[in-house]
């Protein structure tokens, strides 16, 4: 039988999930006493837990009063738009010719997004979401590129869910965006599929000035 892992890494586990998936929202504070009781631990760990998390820009801790659950900035919000715009625009182009594997598995994690929509489960649609833009990443095969995109990971899963709770009608426009890049990618059509990417994810910046149609 696997043994239990370390109490500060389930305290980690627990409250970065809570606040990715919004459970935990930016202006939240947690105090140690209720975090220590939600995961049954000592204070000790869940020390040990906030201070990794504040290095990671995702809480502020406050001496003897606890730690603030930071808000996604606007200008956090335009820094990861402007960043996947270089990367992803570049990745789907360097895709096409896209080889079949590539083009099965976004297939998969579209009909896998559909799913969890329908089931209106909003940080599994972020997930997967996230999970097929990543593909493409990788696709373009360049190692230094796919970590330079997993380092935002965490702040487009919280921004996604974040967009969907404030805009529920954006869940099947993503979906339906999504489409339109694994289209463009069938048919091979380089530039196409750029234009689809850049107009998807730009959205996110237009969503937060509530400016979408």
């Amino acid at each position: 039988m696997p043994s239990a892992p370390p109490a500060a890494d389930r305290v980690y586990t627990h409250v970065k999930q809570a606040v990715l998936d919004r459970r935990y929202q930016g202006g939240t504070l947690l105090t140690e006493g209720e975090l220590a009781e939600a995961v049954g631990v000592s204070r000790t760990p869940v020390r040990e837990a906030l201070l990794k998390l504040e290095m990671e820009g995702l809480l502020k801790l406050y001496p003897k009063k606890g730690a603030l659950v930071l808000a996604v900035s606007a200008q956090e919000i335009a820094d990861v738009v402007e960043t996947r715009l270089l990367v992803e625009e570049f990745a789907v182009r360097k895709a096409v010719p896209a080889p079949a594997r590539l083009l099965e598995r976004l297939e998969e994690l579209l009909d896998e997004q559909r799913r969890r929509a329908d089931e209106g489960d909003l940080a599994a649609v972020a997930v997967t979401d996230r999970c097929f833009h990543a593909e493409i990443v990788r696709s373009a095969g360049n190692e230094i590129l796919s970590r330079l995109y997993d380092q935002m990971r965490d702040r487009q899963l919280r921004m996604g869910v974040a967009v969907m709770e404030a805009h529920p009608d954006r869940v099947a426009k993503n979906v339906a965006e999504h489409a339109e890049i694994l289209a463009a990618l069938r048919a091979g059509d380089a530039e196409g599929a750029a234009r689809c990417v850049r107009r998807h994810v730009s959205r996110v910046k237009v969503l937060v000035r509530g400016e979408d149609r």
